[in-house]
């Protein structure tokens, strides 16, 4: 066996759960022997046996493994197959778009808010509400591509032998009792520390400053900010991942509840803000809306090919879900410093 060693650029990649998500599908393939995805370089490292193949063979077919996850594989600067300044001229055009859909949402937001049709912003709290339309920010963003590619490989696996609801319906079970089950727990630990109002005030500011880094890493613009996302330790999510390869029939539902554990930096900033709460029951409920926040997606892509990422417009809706989870967390920021009385009242909500 040859072995070869390459170095490619990957477009598409913005959390520790692209990288896992990479590293993963490429190290299955049977003549890979080693594999090491880099968010800070938006790059990957492939050593196996490719033949006669050259380096841009090989890209193309690594895209073709990875374009279902939202990803190519290039030898250019850009990170794609077929462009070049087209895909950064295009990023910030996007923007003309973008950001009157956002701030139409502000509007809507504000206006439900002051009616008292919607709570989503209280005294710095994130909300039941807030938790809910996270999750679903989270279901459609690049976050979640471990979720759904999870959800993918445990579906081939059944749909192989003829099963393809049960699967689906223990897997979002599973997801939906443990993200209550084990938010609780969290929530429960926190108590047990007895946080005083400046524990509770820093955690709030942890949870707000980790929001806008996700808001922003969703533009796709500012690169700088991947490295400053915070995740779980990438064996943990390994560990996580490895469990969809097992044919068992409690395997979806223990696929289920390994989510929890996978690094997406919006389940992370849920589980921290669960601290907060010191309350078993209100920090299960603020996981369970933010789980149920990402069903509805999440079921598009246990029965059908659905994928915001290989969509024309994925770039227009990143970067307004983007400014919307900054908005959110400019919210919870400054209510926070209101309560401990930094500043006067902002937002008369």
């Amino acid at each position: 066996m040859s072995k070869q060693k390459y170095n490619f650029n990957v477009h598409g990649m913005h959390c520790s759960a692209c990288v896992l998500m990479t590293e993963s599908e490429i190290g299955d393939l049977p003549n890979v022997t080693y594999v090491k995805s880099s968010l800070k370089n938006n790059s990957v490292e492939v050593e196996g046996d490719f033949g006669n193949k050259t380096p841009e063979q090989i890209a193309e077919e690594l895209t073709t493994l990875l374009k279902a996850h939202g990803y190519t594989v290039s030898v250019d600067e850009f990170g794609k197959l077929a462009t070049g300044n087209h895909v950064k001229t295009k990023k910030w055009s996007d923007f003309k778009i973008a950001i009157p859909i956002a701030l139409a949402f502000a509007v809507l937001f504000v206006v439900l808010q002051k009616i008292g049709l919607i709570n989503l912003v209280n005294a710095g709290n994130v909300t039941y509400g807030t938790a809910f339309v996270i999750g679903i920010i989270a279901s459609l963003s690049t976050c979640m591509a471990v979720v759904g590619g999870l959800l993918l490989s445990m579906s081939a696996t059944f749909a192989k032998e003829g099963d393809k609801v049960r699967p689906q319906l223990m897997f979002h079970g599973g997801r939906i009792i443990s993200f209550f089950v084990l938010g609780g727990v969290i929530g429960a630990i926190g108590s047990a520390f007895t946080l005083n109002t400046s524990s509770t005030f820093i955690l709030s500011l942890i949870v707000g400053i980790v929001m806008l880094i996700l808001g922003i890493n969703l533009l796709d613009v500012f690169h700088w900010a991947n490295k400053l996302q915070p995740s779980m330790p990438k064996f943990i999510g390994k560990y996580a991942h490895g469990v969809s390869k097992f044919n068992h029939i409690l395997t979806p539902l223990l696929v289920g509840i390994a989510t929890f554990f996978l690094p997406c930096g919006f389940t992370q900033s849920m589980q921290l803000y669960t601290l907060t709460t010191g309350s078993f029951l209100k920090g299960g409920l603020t996981m369970l809306a933010f789980a149920l926040g990402t069903l509805p997606v999440l079921s598009l892509i246990s029965f059908s090919s659905f994928s915001i990422k290989n969509s024309s417009k994925s770039g227009i809706f990143f970067k307004t879900a983007g400014l919307v989870v900054i908005m959110f967390a400019l919210f919870n920021l400054v209510n926070s410093l209101v309560v401990i009385g930094v500043i006067p009242p902002i937002f008369n909500f």
